[in-house]
């Protein structure tokens, strides 16, 4: 995919059932006086609103087989990284694809001068007329833009091609990590660094690096992503496919 350059401690609960240590029964419960047994023995432990907040944290493993889609990314913080001669830009328009084949609407804010080419974004099935674009000045004011975009609620994909050197602070990482949970939508972040530079922050939810081989032919690539991060399922698994190159390609 070429691009377009344009100027611009610890917990403590309380169930609130009283836990005496001599064996006496409360509530016409038995009760052991250890706080492991005693857990099992009275179910309103289990329903205290901590431990409900303690489990909502916790990213739920999806079922199946992991893909390189919005599904598996919805709900989450993402960054995907390549080096210069990475497949950056055709991951990244994949997901545009799969998220308007599913009726989603998409936003892509770029804070390069450079973004996609939009005949090539075409050729490759992104419904234009309906893809959102915006041109900030950097990643800062990127991701503030996502911030308002996800805040609409209208957006289930979010991309956002910050280039190299990247940074965004974590408060407004954080805000769009929550905003992604509330509306079900997928944040991903482009960035070009090495699989050994280190990612944008812990909130990051998935990280993923982006790379591709020539084929024999010359015309053809095959395009993957390995998983160097994923809270959901764990690191290591792979997602391939095989794209065309550009019309002259030799």
């Amino acid at each position: 995919m070429a691009r377009a350059v344009h100027d611009p401690a610890s917990l403590s609960l309380s169930s609130g059932v009283d836990h005496p240590v001599d064996g006496h029964p409360v509530e016409g419960h038995p009760v052991d006086g250890n706080l492991a047994l005693d857990v099992l023995v009275h179910p309103d432990v289990l329903a205290h609103p901590a431990l409900r907040r303690l489990g909502e944290t916790l990213e739920p493993v999806p079922a199946g087989r992991p893909a390189w889609s919005r599904a598996e990314l919805a709900g989450r913080l993402c960054e995907l990284s390549a080096g210069q001669d990475g497949a950056l830009l055709s991951a990244a328009v994949g997901l545009v694809v799969d998220a308007q084949r599913d009726g989603e609407p998409v936003a892509w804010v770029s804070a390069t001068r450079a973004i996609f080419f939009p005949p090539d974004a075409a050729a490759c099935g992104v419904d234009l007329a309906t893809l959102v674009v915006v041109q900030a000045k950097d990643a800062l004011l990127a991701g503030r833009a996502a911030d308002v975009l996800l805040r609409s609620g209208a957006f289930g994909l979010v991309v956002l091609d910050l280039g190299t050197s990247a940074a965004m602070p974590t408060p407004l990482q954080g805000r769009l990590v929550q905003l992604a949970l509330k509306h079900d939508a997928a944040v991903v972040c482009l960035t070009e660094k090495q699989p050994d530079e280190a990612s944008l922050g812990s909130l990051v939810s998935l990280r993923g690096q982006a790379a591709r081989r020539r084929s024999r032919d010359g015309r053809r690539f095959t395009c993957g992503i390995t998983t160097l991060k994923d809270k959901r399922r764990g690191p290591g698994w792979t997602w391939r496919e095989v794209r065309h190159g550009p019309e002259g390609l030799s």
